[in-house]
């Protein structure tokens, strides 16, 4: 076997496919333009740890269940208040993460909510690579109920856990029923002051007695919630109704 099969197979085996597709080529520079040893082993730990980070934030965005083309790219910020918009460079940075802190978005349906919270989220992902879940509040809470009958809710609130944000959409239109509140209540419970959460609501806090029923778990749920969180107030037009225009005026 010659020294360079020798070396592939070590480097497959460590799992390092760029040092493993680029050493070789790299040595004939390195030698051409007489680097140190130092120099060509840094380049090449750059490459594969570049490489790495790339695959690691494809992998997260993969099961992120972040929706396509939700992003701030796409999000017109000159639509929604100044307040709000401000705020989007802070949110982005990923302190509130580290500290396990909330994003509450509040606004009539059709605001630009869920998109702006998307666009957050996703940058959170590829800039700083945080794990992100996108759900539906509605969906969350039919999969809590599912591992609560099997008995296995704890090791969903494990699998959760492994979720720096997890980014509950449309917590207002969950109509719960007594079980399904009590599994949302435990959720929020569980994450509180430990990870992120990101919520989008059509309903302010006055009226979420409509989604847990019990004033006490109501007020319990919001405390938590509200305990260390940014309120982003999205009360501008219809963001839905002016993108809906702008497409239509481009097709003019």
């Amino acid at each position: 076997m010659s020294k360079m099969d020798s070396m592939a197979i070590m480097l497959r085996s460590l799992r390092l496919p760029a040092i493993h597709r680029e050493y070789a080529h790299m040595a004939k520079q390195a030698t051409a333009e007489e680097w140190s040893f130092e120099q060509y082993l840094k380049i090449l730990l750059e490459l594969e740890m570049t490489e790495r980070g790339e695959r690691r934030v494809e992998r997260l965005l993969k099961r992120s269940g972040l929706p396509e083309g939700k992003s701030l790219a796409t999000f017109n910020q000159k639509l929604i208040p100044v307040n709000v918009r401000r705020q989007i460079p802070e949110l982005t940075d990923g302190g509130f993460v580290e500290r396990g802190e909330n994003v509450l978005a509040f606004g009539l349906p059709g605001r630009g909510k869920s998109h702006l919270l998307a666009g957050i989220a996703r940058e959170l992902v590829m800039e700083k690579g945080y794990a992100v879940l996108f759900t539906s509040t509605h969906r969350l809470v039919e999969q809590l109920l599912v591992a609560k009958r099997a008995l296995e809710i704890e090791k969903m609130f494990r699998k959760l856990d492994r979720f720096e944000v997890v980014v509950l959409d449309d917590i207002g239109y969950v109509q719960q029923s007594r079980e399904e509140m009590e599994v949302l209540f435990t959720f929020l419970s569980e994450r509180y002051e430990r990870r992120s959460l990101m919520i989008t609501s059509n309903l302010v806090f006055s009226e979420w007695d409509k989604i847990f029923k019990d004033p006490m778990t109501t007020a319990a749920a919001i405390d938590r919630l509200v305990h260390h969180s940014t309120i982003l107030e999205l009360d501008n037009e219809s963001y839905r109704a002016e993108q809906a225009k702008k497409r239509q005026n481009s097709k003019k």
